[in-house]
């Protein structure tokens, strides 16, 4: 639909986002259906990345849509804290059906980088409620993105969302990431090289002592910092640590959750139970703002002591489980279950991954990696200007109708689960052409 209003974009600070160089020249989507945007102008851009990372359905479902309306004329709020609302109750069942019955508890949140910080505290008050308050340490990752909150960003790894922001929390440690260009380019799936990364958390035992450790977070396939996957054995290396000195393993699945990888969460893909799992964008489609973490089974009997009339873990927000939160993300799982989206991703895996890795050989590609519905095309930077090459290739994409997202010089790709064939090979043709006009 063409919007034709003048509009004063001065006032707003926009998010992750370069304001100066986007207010010159505005990008400004006025509508969405399927698996396309519509801009202020009139153009379809076609969605290559699910928004960001989180319309999994495709845009503006109608199922969805009348979910919300419904809810919004019925419960427009009720309070958090002391009393609930039974959709609330009704979504945690269905929630834990999916991801599996190692896991009995969901707390509700309104994010990502909420549900990170419910799940850190949520660790750390774990071992002192078992008489192990000593556990304070907290052991992230290079290159990991855990949102942006405090606790996020200190065990986060990504130097610009840390660098600003002070000392942030203290008692916090990093394992090495698992990126490797001579190693693994180009690899299909989990690379082979880099499960032995995962032995440096045994050197931070060394360094700490294990009796301090309280959790090890890690996203199973980062995303953010540019879609690096894990080494063949990684995982299960991290868990078997973390089950050999008592650490609490926090799986960051806010992107990997709700089909991405071809299974409803990457605990089933893998098949490794983290014993905290943080989920949010595809929960609701991206239709509002929520997250949730999952608790496995015996951690929130572990709270569930001292006199009844107490409460048992302080923490929570004045939005957690909001009714039309909640509404949205039991119609977006009635459309993942009606058209088994959760799983689709398992049956096209193989025709994304042949197209994105047609990409090898073009102008400046220097890596093509993939795993399920995402992948990653790192570029090489150009000369003096890192993420340059790959921020012009972002604008030529939106400016011929298709919409893909940058770190640094990797492109990622994540399409909603609904993505067709022919949609994927339009994808890879329309970036493969663009790359050749890029300097």
């Amino acid at each position: 639909m063409l919007d034709n209003r003048q509009i004063d974009l001065s006032s707003y600070w926009m998010p992750f986002t370069a304001n100066r160089q986007f207010k010159a020249k505005p990008r400004l989507f006025t509508s969405a259906k399927d698996m396309h945007y519509t801009t202020s102008d009139g153009r379809q851009v076609l969605d290559g990345t699910a928004g960001l990372w989180c319309v999994n359905a495709g845009h503006c479902r109608d199922k969805i849509v009348h979910a919300v309306q419904s809810k919004v004329a019925e419960l427009d709020y009720s309070p958090a804290f002391q009393m609930g609302h039974p959709d609330a109750f009704e979504l945690a069942n269905r929630l834990t059906g999916l991801i599996g019955p190692e896991y009995s508890q969901v707390f509700y949140t309104n994010s990502g980088s909420e549900a990170v910080e419910t799940a850190l505290k949520m660790a750390l008050a774990y071992h002192r409620a078992r008489g192990e308050g000593q556990r304070t340490r907290l052991i992230g990752r290079e290159r990991g993105y855990h949102g942006v909150g405090f606790g996020g960003i200190s065990v986060g790894g990504m130097g610009n969302n840390r660098k600003a922001f002070g000392p942030l929390l203290p008692g916090v440690d990093h394992l090495p990431h698992t990126h490797n260009l001579e190693k693994n380019a180009f690899s299909r799936g989990q690379p082979e090289w880099g499960a032995h990364l995962a032995d440096e958390l045994e050197r931070l035992v060394t360094l700490h002592d294990a009796s301090t450790i309280a959790a090890v977070i890690v996203e199973p396939m980062a995303g953010s910092a540019g879609v690096l996957m894990p080494p063949k054995g990684y995982l299960e290396r991290l868990r078997a640590i973390c089950d050999k000195h008592g650490f609490l393993l926090i799986f960051d699945e806010v992107i990997t959750g709700f089909g991405r990888l071809g299974a409803p969460f990457a605990v089933n893909y893998f098949g490794i139970q983290a014993d905290i799992v943080t989920a949010a964008k595809g929960l609701t489609n991206g239709t509002v703002p929520m997250g949730c973490v999952f608790a496995r089974k015996g951690i929130y009997d572990t709270f569930m002591a001292g006199p009844e009339n107490l409460i048992e873990f302080f923490h929570g927000y004045t939005y957690s489980g909001h009714p039309i939160a909640v509404a949205a993300s039991l119609g977006t799982l009635d459309v993942y279950a009606e058209e088994e989206l959760l799983t689709r991703g398992a049956g096209i895996a193989k025709h994304f991954e042949d197209a994105v890795h047609t990409l090898k050989g073009k102008p400046h590609v220097i890596d093509v990696r993939n795993l399920g519905l995402v992948a990653g095309i790192e570029l090489a930077p150009r000369p003096g200007a890192a993420g340059a090459r790959a921020y012009e290739t972002f604008v030529k994409c939106f400016e011929s109708g298709l919409l893909i997202r940058t770190t640094a010089d990797i492109i990622a790709l994540s399409p909603p689960l609904i993505i067709s064939k022919p949609q994927i090979d339009e994808i890879v043709e329309r970036l493969g052409e663009i790359l050749k006009t890029v300097a």
